[in-house]
């Protein structure tokens, strides 16, 4: 099969994050991006200038994609569609692989922020807002290492009445 000339970042970016998701950094490689992509090692090369800068560059689209659905999530009402509404884009390898890279963990410390802030107009209080992000990140990264999960309504419902 040919290889394609040319192949849009976003779509190389794509692809990494999904790597990413599924094996973590040691998943990604000019080889590995290579084979996914069709794109030739040296072509990422020379696109991205390392492995780091082509890493970085595809969680820099991730948290643009991220921020981009938090923002339309921001129509929910409720704290629970809220959250359901960011679905698949707040991939927690990614988020949590963002917080151990200096350059990402801005970009990772401010969404929490500002999802949190969602949470607390919903929710009426601040602290209950961040126990239910922090209850639904880790809800998301368990389950996806196949663990069982509680239910997010009720633990909306939990956290309403307290305080």
């Amino acid at each position: 099969m040919a290889r394609p000339r040319t192949l849009p970042d976003a779509d190389v970016h794509v692809a990494i994050c999904r790597m990413l998701a599924g094996g973590g950094e040691r998943a990604v490689s000019f080889g590995t991006v290579s084979r996914a992509t069709g794109l030739a090692a040296a072509t990422l090369a020379g696109r991205f200038g390392s492995r780091d800068g082509m890493m970085l560059a595809a969680l820099a689209h991730f948290w643009d994609g991220l921020d981009e659905a938090t923002n339309a999530a921001a129509t929910e009402t409720k704290a629970p569609a809220f959250l359901k509404a960011l679905g698949e884009a707040a991939e927690p390898q990614i988020v949590a692989l963002s917080l151990t890279l200096p350059e990402m963990r801005p970009r990772a410390e401010a969404w929490r922020r500002s999802v949190e802030a969602a949470l607390s107009l919903r929710l009426g209080k601040a602290e209950p807002a961040a126990m239910m992000f922090a209850l639904w990140q880790g809800q998301r990264l368990w389950q996806a290492a196949g663990g069982r999960g509680f239910k997010l309504k009720d633990a909306t419902r939990r956290l309403g009445s307290a305080g």
